[in-house]
């Protein structure tokens, strides 16, 4: 099981930047499939980004392709999500989890606390 905790959220102006890491603790020797959720007020949680073991493969949410990049650090496990050109719909809590690569579900059981994204006018 990972134990994330993500970070790098703040309150950004549209078509600013931001930078998220999600910590993600488990077994060191295993390369876990890793991805991005959010959570907008009022509305379900959706998949963002994810990206396949070392990181050879990455999948994008269309509304983020092209502005998100997702990455990896195996060596501290931990992943990255860069986002540019942010727009107020980009506005909410960001959470990281493993993922099932296929079907862009989380799979792990446990989310961390998340971290707030808010992206003003």
């Amino acid at each position: 099981q990972v134990q994330p905790v993500e970070s790098g959220g703040g309150v950004v102006q549209a078509w600013g930047s931001l930078r998220l890491s999600c910590a993600a603790s488990g077994r060191t020797s295993v390369i876990y499939n890793m991805g991005w959720f959010r959570q907008a007020p009022g509305k379900e949680r959706e998949f963002v980004a994810s990206i396949i073991g070392t990181g050879i493969r990455t999948d994008y949410a269309d509304s983020v392709k092209g502005r998100f990049t997702i990455s990896r650090d195996n060596a501290k496990n931990t992943v990255y999500l860069q986002m540019n050109s942010l727009k107020p719909p980009d506005t909410a809590v960001y959470y990281c989890n493993t993922v099932h690569f296929a079907t862009r579900t989380p799979v792990g059981d446990y989310w961390g606390q998340g971290t707030q994204v808010t992206v003003s006018s």
